[in-house]
């Protein structure tokens, strides 16, 4: 009988900790391994430096249509006789046109 009584006053004493132990274990796997773990930390900023990077070249090129949509509605000649020779790829008779990269 004394026996039986300290096995279960034994068992009785770890329990609170057992359960502290497992709750503990599950939720700091869940922030190594989770959504919104450690290691979901890592993809997540490598995908923000492409975006950011993805963003950095959608804006160099706003800024250079935005320069050249208020080249056009300044009316230059420069730029006019530039997309007159990019659209028809023509010239004088003893002309060559050579196609150039756009800026």
């Amino acid at each position: 009988m004394r026996i039986k009584r300290s096995v279960t006053r034994f068992f009785t004493v770890l329990i609170l900790p057992a359960i502290s132990l497992a709750v503990v274990g599950y939720f700091g796997a869940y922030a190594i391994w989770g959504n919104r773990g450690i290691l979901a930390l890592e993809d997540t900023q490598a995908q923000l430096g492409i975006r950011q990077q993805q963003l950095a070249e959608v804006q160099a090129n706003r800024e250079r249509l935005e320069h050249r949509i208020a080249l056009m509605s300044k009316h230059d000649p420069d730029l006019v006789e530039e997309l007159a020779r990019t659209q028809l790829m023509d010239g004088a008779p003893n002309q060559v046109a050579v196609p150039r990269s756009r800026h």
